[in-house]
């Protein structure tokens, strides 16, 4: 796919620390219970840290238990990518950014009894918070 953001690897390697870089670029996994966001409860906005594209409304997080931030939702069906995922043997959606195809975590069908049934289960480090009164002032 093409993405709306194209970089080189080496001017995303010079934005992003080599953690973000990890997760974000090589579709590494952030340690659970770990990430800065699982406990954000404020309202907001999640975006992709890599290029700033909104992803998730605070109002679809919640506790999942899995050590992930989780969501029910993206903020638009055309906000993230799902691709089917193979590696460590077991079969997994991906879900990335639409705008810059950085890897964000995994969705997965499992309910929680949530509007939708999905948890989509998303590494902190691939996702920024901006508070809703920073982002109503704008």
């Amino acid at each position: 796919m093409s993405y709306a953001v194209n970089k080189p690897d080496s001017e995303w390697r010079a934005e992003l620390t080599p953690q973000e870089y990890h997760v974000l670029r090589e579709a590494g996994t952030e340690r659970a219970y770990t990430g800065e966001l699982l406990e954000e409860g404020r309202a907001g906005l999640y975006t992709c840290r890599a290029c700033g594209s909104e992803l998730f409304k605070a109002g679809t997080k919640f506790d999942s238990g899995c050590g992930w931030p989780s969501f029910y939702e993206s903020v638009r069906p055309d906000a993230v990518e799902l691709l089917e995922d193979r590696s460590l043997g077991m079969v997994r959606t991906e879900v990335r950014c639409a705008n810059c195809g950085s890897h964000l975590g995994h969705v997965f069908p499992d309910g929680f009894g949530t509007p939708t049934g999905d948890r989509y289960c998303m590494n902190s480090l691939s996702l920024s918070f901006t508070p809703e009164e920073e982002t109503s002032a704008e």
